[in-house]
């Protein structure tokens, strides 16, 4: 889908047409998405959107959605994150087309055909472009990784029983063992 030698561009992927294939903008080339992922990935994004939206919105900190919504980091990346969070100083940022500029925390729940992407390229681009906290949850391992991208912290905090508690979420913990039996 890409030109040879030619990075395409955010107009370019507003230009696709309405459903499908859908893709991801990345580093200036159209990627096509996987087929739907597993039940059981959408059962931990469900089960995730639903305690991060009490605990936001309780609070009066922001709003919580979970994809597809396109977040564009410029001209040649716009990623459809699993979950996230844009807080109220950053709700400027959203948009009626998804959300122009880094949201304050992404969610990506681990699939084979996307892993390499997910803790690569998309890492380090969320990085850059200002994500606060990236969490990465492996259904396999069952376990939750915390990265702080803004903190010096690039190894992440990794647990598969106990709690996970957010640094960009002061009071938000979730208990590991317990989010991936509920879901």
């Amino acid at each position: 889908m890409t030109r040879a030698g030619v990075k395409q561009t955010v107009d370019d992927y507003r230009a696709l047409p309405e459903g499908g294939p859908r893709y991801q903008l990345i580093d200036g080339e159209l990627v096509p998405m996987t087929p739907a992922p597993s039940y059981r990935h959408q059962a931990l994004v469900a089960e995730l959107v639903m305690r991060l939206r009490g605990f936001v919105r309780g609070r009066g900190l922001g709003d919580v959605v979970a994809s597809p919504v396109d977040v564009y980091l410029g001209e040649h990346d716009v990623f459809q994150p699993d979950v996230l969070f844009v807080s109220s100083a950053r709700a400027g940022r959203i948009a009626q087309d998804g959300v122009r500029g880094a949201p304050d925390l992404i969610v990506e729940v681990l699939s084979p055909s996307t892993r390499h992407l997910d803790l690569g390229h998309k890492k380090r681009a969320w990085a850059r472009h200002g994500v606060i906290e990236y969490w990465v949850i492996d259904p396999e391992d069952e376990t939750i990784t915390v990265y702080d991208l803004q903190g010096g912290r690039p190894e992440g905090r990794t647990r598969s029983q106990g709690a996970i508690e957010s640094s960009l979420l002061p009071g938000l913990t979730l208990d590991v063992r317990e989010y991936f039996q509920a879901a």
